[in-house]
C-alpha cells in the first residue's frame, strides 16, 4: 500500500495550481482546512465510507457552507470522493499550505521557551530570522517549562536550541566521552 503523503501529492499539487491560477491562495486553505477538520470527525469518516451515501451527497456533506456546489473546490472535493481519496484530505491540506507558503515565501518558525517572551524580543527575534532566511516570518510562540531556560527556535531543517536543557544534554554528552 503507498504511503498517504505520495497519493496525496498530486492532488496538493492540482488544488495549488488552481488556486494559484484563480487568485484564491487564501480561500483554497481555508476551504481544505475546513474539509480536513470535518474528515477527522469519527461520525463523518464514517459515512465517508457508506455506500448508502451518494457521491453528491457527501461532497455537500464536506463543502464549506460559503461555497458554491458549482465551483472549483467542489468539482475537486467530487474528484477526490469519486477516486476514493476523500480520506487523505488532512494529507492534502498540509502540502497546500507547504505549497503556499514556498510560494509566499513564508517560513513558519515555532519558538518554545520557558516562559512568555516580551513582544519587542519576540519581534527582534523574528527581524533577525527573516534576515537569516530572507523570507517573511511566520512565528508561533509556546511556552514549554521543561526547557528550564532559554529558547528553541523551529524553522523547519533548521533548530537552534539555546535553552538551558539544551546545553545540560550537550554537558552530559561531552562528560560521558
Amino acid at each position: 500500500m503507498s504511503e498517504p503523503l505520495t497519493l496525496a501529492r498530486p492532488y496538493a499539487r492540482a488544488a495549488f495550481e488552481t488556486a494559484r491560477a484563480h487568485n484564491t491562495l487564501t480561500a483554497w486553505s481555508d476551504n481544505l482546512h475546513f474539509t480536513a477538520q470535518a474528515m477527522a470527525d469519527a461520525r463523518v469518516r464514517s459515512l465517508a465510507g457508506d455506500p448508502r451515501l451518494s457521491h453528491a451527497e457527501l461532497v455537500g456533506l464536506l463543502l464549506p457552507p460559503a461555497e458554491a456546489a458549482d465551483s472549483a473546490f467542489a468539482a475537486f472535493l467530487t474528484l477526490l470522493v469519486e477516486n476514493r481519496r476523500v480520506d487523505l484530505l488532512a494529507e492534502i491540506a498540509a502540502l497546500f499550505e507547504h505549497l503556499k507558503r514556498e510560494s509566499e515565501r513564508t517560513l513558519r518558525v515555532t519558538l518554545r521557551s520557558a516562559g512568555a517572551i516580551p513582544s519587542d524580543r519576540a519581534d527582534a527575534i523574528k527581524a533577525a530570522l527573516k534576515k537569516r532566511f530572507a523570507r517573511e516570518i511566520e512565528l508561533e510562540q509556546r511556552i514549554d517549562p521543561a526547557l528550564i531556560g532559554g529558547a528553541v527556535i523551529d524553522a523547519g531543517d533548521v533548530v537552534i536550541d539555546g535553552s538551558v536543557r539544551g546545553r545540560l544534554e550537550r554537558l552530559q554528552s561531552a562528560l560521558a566521552q
